[in-house]
């Protein structure tokens, strides 16, 4: 098993000899599989492991004292950081995520950051968003590639990775925290799953196939918007908008929204598609996710929602 998945992740390419990668380090299952092949795979000199030790449990001295005998056995450089919780930092693993990835970002400086996310994280990535937000973005899961992000393990189970490391006699370490129902992710993994699994066995393996399906439907959907928004105008008409059939028209407008938001994606705003192309001359509207959809010269923009909304006129009934 354990060769059969180095040479599945070879063959997707994400990770190459001599390619300079930061892998994410945890210390569990996932990740220590992850930087097992990625030195298999890149070599040792072109690895370097980031490990986070937030200092928010009792056992974080421990896990990173395990990455630090990980990365000595397989020869790789370990940085380990340890950032200080800001005052009112909200919600926790939304802060240790970004503190993650921008410190992984600093150190791969322009190589690829490797996330050990698997294909039992996809299931659950597609569940949370299809219960937690609207639209056919839910359904598309996790890229394997976002930007210097990778994802080798995407087309692995949890299973695979356990095997793996026990193939290879590589110890992780189980954080305590991912059984406790605080966490959605955790009930999510803890109920649901084993509730669909009852429904049918392949329950899971499903959910991946129609992901798939999605993600090939989503290029020639893609493609539909982008033709529509040429025709348009560069900015778009919203006349020309408004009489698109309502799916395109819908993402349309959500591209639009897209390509205005920091970070690259807007909230899902289809739900708001009408009340956006009904918005007449010097009209605004305040979409959500610091959006504002404006109307100037008969062009739709979107732009940052500072300060009052203009007023929204909108079409007199008929």
């Amino acid at each position: 098993m354990s060769g059969e998945l180095l040479e599945a992740v070879r063959a997707g390419g994400l990770l190459a000899p001599g390619g300079r990668v930061v892998v994410l380090l945890s210390g569990g299952r996932d990740s220590v599989c992850l930087l097992d092949l990625a030195v298999r795979i890149a070599g040792p000199g072109a690895v370097t492991a980031l490990h986070c030790d937030y200092g928010l449990r009792a056992e974080s001295a421990a896990d990173a004292a395990h990455c630090a005998a990980l990365c000595e056995a397989l020869d790789v450089r370990l940085h380990v950081h340890r950032p200080p919780r800001p005052p009112g930092a909200g919600n926790l693993q939304a802060w240790a995520r970004e503190v993650r990835y921008a410190e992984a970002a600093r150190l791969a400086a322009g190589g690829d950051v490797a996330a050990g996310h698997t294909a039992s994280d996809q299931v659950e990535t597609v569940l949370y968003r299809l219960a937690a937000s609207p639209g056919r973005r839910a359904l598309l899961g996790m890229a394997p590639r976002d930007g210097a992000l990778i994802r080798p393990l995407l087309e692995v189970t949890r299973e695979q990775t356990a095997a793996h490391c026990r193939a290879r006699g590589l110890a992780w370490r189980d954080d305590a925290s991912n059984a406790s129902p605080a966490f959605a992710r955790n009930r999510l993994r803890a109920g649901l799953l084993p509730a669909l699994r009852e429904l049918h066995p392949a329950a899971e393996a499903n959910v991946l196939r129609t992901l798939a399906i999605l993600r090939d439907e989503a290029v020639v959907l893609d493609a539909a918007v982008a033709t529509a928004l040429l025709r348009a105008g560069d900015p778009p008409a919203v006349a020309v908008l408004a009489a698109l059939p309502p799916a395109l028209a819908r993402l349309a407008v959500q591209a639009l929204a897209d390509r205005a938001a920091t970070g690259g994606a807007a909230p899902a705003i289809g739900h708001r598609t009408a009340e956006v192309l009904e918005l007449r001359e010097g009209g605004a509207l305040d979409v959500g996710g610091g959006l504002r959809a404006t109307v100037r010269g008969g062009a739709l923009r979107f732009q940052g929602s500072e300060g009052p909304a203009a007023p929204h006129p909108r079409p007199a009934p008929s």
